[in-house]
């Protein structure tokens, strides 16, 4: 998404952590899913997306995010409302049209360049709990492997796969060649 967002500028390196109302116009809303009932959010979808790419820059917990304050005084948002809106948008398949748009973006804007495809495995530690965990003795930490596939300027042009972190990742290859 970034990549696709720097297109043309300098500072294609550095990771967004706020997107214009202009830039998620165009490449995050056609993508997102809207509640059906209920009130209608007191905080716009725009500043709710960039509080996610904010925790993501940050790698922080979630009640660890820094929320602006209202006049009141008060967090505009509570962290939770902030976290099923990222749920609930990765179960409705959000997510991956984001990224989707974004490689197709980049594509058409010619910032491909897939004469050489990297694929590229990495194993992540886990702190406490959660899915799809091995124990890895070579590097000596329980997490998960992630193996990613990018194009010759390092733009991620797959969807990630994911495997226990005590798994070869040549097994996982074969799962994603297919997505790529």
């Amino acid at each position: 998404l970034w990549m696709a967002l720097m297109a043309g500028s300098q500072c294609w390196q550095t990771i967004p952590t706020k997107l214009s109302l202009a830039q998620f116009e165009q490449f995050v809303l056609p993508h997102l899913s809207t509640g059906r009932r209920g009130p209608a959010p007191t905080l716009g979808l725009h500043r709710i997306f960039n509080y996610i790419l904010q925790l993501l820059y940050m790698g922080c917990q979630w009640k660890a995010l820094p929320i602006e304050r209202n006049a009141d005084g008060r967090p505009e948002i509570h962290y939770t409302r902030i976290y099923r809106a990222l749920r609930r948008w990765q179960a409705d398949g959000c997510i991956d049209a984001i990224f989707a748009g974004s490689v197709r973006k980049l594509h058409q804007d010619g910032l491909l360049e897939l004469t050489v495809i990297h694929g590229d495995g990495t194993t992540t530690a886990a702190k406490k709990g959660g899915d799809n965990l091995g124990y890895s003795g070579h590097k000596h930490l329980k997490g998960d492997k992630v193996v990613a596939f990018c194009d010759r300027r390092c733009n991620v042009i797959a969807p990630f796969v994911s495997a226990p972190g005590n798994r070869n990742e040549s097994p996982l290859l074969r799962e994603a060649l297919p997505r790529l």
